[in-house]
């Protein structure tokens, strides 16, 4: 990891020069960055079955190269037979070199490895941040198809300082996220 990511560059050379023309910014301090990547693996069946939260945390730290940590109910649903501080899920959040790494693998090996794959939806939270989903771990490299025991989706979140949707739209866009319809452009 003694080199910087590729996208890092790219961000102080080529994509913050264009953000920064595109909107007008009279400060390099407003131009949109990249804070963080939250990738979260919600695992409702955890609840019957306690090994698929250790394959899942297993999973999501090769995928992402940092551990991932398991999250925890907050209160007890008894008709989904939960009980507080029961494990539910998996999250990493990504930042700074990780981040990027994380990122160029996203947009250049794993996202072109789904079936029949059209383009990614382009509906943000209205703070400039974004929500990808992803059905099936199997499009990562990392992840060995033959010792998959049960396909898992994830959300990979982008928080992004964009103070509104176009601006957000226009980094994860100069960053190679490659959205269905361009609405802005």
């Amino acid at each position: 990891m003694a080199n910087t990511a590729n996208l890092k560059n790219e961000y102080k050379e080529r994509i913050a020069p264009a953000l920064m023309k595109q909107f007008q910014y009279k400060s390099v301090m407003q131009i949109p960055v990249l804070k963080k990547i939250v990738i979260n693996q919600g695992l409702g069946i955890a609840v019957a079955d306690k090994k698929i939260i250790d394959v899942a945390i297993n999973e999501l730290t090769a995928i992402t190269g940092q551990k991932a940590v398991a999250t925890v109910s907050r209160k007890d649903i008894a008709n989904f037979k939960l009980r507080k501080k029961m494990p539910i899920g998996v999250m990493v959040t990504l930042r700074r070199e990780r981040m990027y790494e994380f990122l160029e693998r996203l947009v250049r090996v794993a996202l072109p490895r789904i079936r029949d794959f059209k383009g990614i939806n382009s509906k943000f939270d209205g703070q400039g941040n974004y929500t990808l989903g992803i059905d099936e771990q199997i499009i990562f490299p990392e992840i060995n198809i033959d010792s998959i025991t049960r396909i898992m989706g994830m959300n990979i979140t982008f928080v992004t300082s964009a103070k509104t949707d176009e601006e957000g739209y226009a980094l994860l866009k100069e960053f190679g996220l490659p959205f269905k319809n361009a609405k802005k452009d």
